[in-house]
């Protein structure tokens, strides 16, 4: 991988982290975030570990098996959460 994708993906990930604890500032403000705001910073943290298990794991050139399991994770994980997380706000 070459230095300016890691400092590409650096800055991405910063980005989104920044962009989470604002949307988690913002929307909270000391009480329960709302739907939106909860599945926002749920698809960012999404968003960051697919970054991180391809590019900084290195799996974006593991056999396709590896990367199809540890992304089907990633997105059944933030799923469960979206689940439980706006079923408790009803």
């Amino acid at each position: 991988m070459t230095a300016r994708r890691i400092d590409a993906i650096a800055v991405l990930l910063v980005v989104a982290t920044a962009l989470s604890w604002w949307l988690g500032e913002a929307a909270g403000g000391g009480r329960a975030l709302g739907q939106g705001a909860v599945l926002a910073v749920l698809a960012l943290a999404g968003f960051k570990g697919a970054l991180i298990a391809l590019d900084y794991m290195e799996l974006r050139f593991a056999p396709a098996t590896w990367r199809r399991a540890v992304l089907v994770w990633l997105l059944l994980v933030t799923g469960l959460i979206a689940v439980v997380s706006v079923g408790l706000q009803r």
